[in-house]
């Protein structure tokens, strides 16, 4: 009885996916991420050269790729590539909290006080608001539907956007403004220090590298605060309007 009770625990572990495995689910789709919003984030600055220049970039997003590929085709499956890493990053993430919680047991050391740790003990939190951060996204701005104002115009049958002018009617709102300042910063944190594990996740080592790669995501966090969390205050402020 016992040797077949033992037999099935083994199968049941050789079925569950590697913490390694899991570990580079993270490193991968979390780069996913990363690219995303660096790259979103540059087209955002666009709209500092007015409603025709972000306007004109979002009509270009819609039709890339065509007539190979139908309209839209690339941006929705952006989209879709986006939010599949999103939930496979946090599902594994999920998964190793969660072992590593009855791996410990009781034996847990004591919780540090430093900020590098706060950020770490947060970062399950911190993928969920996220997570939750991109739905609210998709639906005021992309979808334009429950959380857009009810001044938001929708694509005309012409082809054109309005980008620019739900972009600012968003934004107006001080609650929304605010929101999107927040998440910024919590997904400016959540890089920074998802960033800096990743090479320790992977097995890589070498003081040079890692300090390097360190640096890098730094700069990555910071430009994305500064690039895309400007933009709604500086909406509130009137610059932008």
């Amino acid at each position: 009885m016992t040797v077949v009770r033992a037999e099935e625990v083994r199968l049941a572990q050789a079925r569950r996916p590697s913490t390694f495995a899991l570990k580079v689910i993270m490193a991968v789709t979390g780069v996913v991420f990363v690219a995303f919003v660096f790259v979103h984030m540059v087209g955002n600055l666009k709209v500092y050269g007015g409603a025709e220049s972000l306007d004109g970039y979002a009509r270009w997003l819609r039709e890339v790729g065509y007539p190979l590929i139908p309209h839209r085709g690339v941006l929705w499956a952006l989209r879709v590539v986006l939010l599949a890493s999103l939930v496979a990053h946090v599902g594994a993430s999920l998964v190793l909290w969660r072992r590593g919680r009855q791996a410990r047991g009781r034996f847990r050391r004591r919780r540090s006080t430093t900020a590098t740790a706060w950020v770490a003990r947060t970062m399950l939190l911190g993928g969920l608001f996220i997570l939750a951060f991109v739905v609210v996204h998709l639906l005021d701005l992309t979808i334009g539907q429950v959380l857009a104002p009810g001044s938001h115009r929708h694509a005309e049958a012409d082809g054109t956007i309005h980008a620019y002018h739900n972009l600012v009617e968003s934004f107006s709102r001080p609650w929304m403004a605010a929101f999107y300042v927040v998440s910024m910063l919590v997904i400016a944190m959540h890089i920074w220090h998802g960033w800096r594990t990743v090479l320790q996740d992977v097995g890589a080592t070498g003081r040079r590298l890692r300090a390097v790669w360190a640096t890098l995501g730094a700069l990555i966090a910071w430009a994305i605060v500064l690039g895309n969390a400007l933009i709604p205050v500086l909406v509130q402020l009137g610059a932008i309007a």
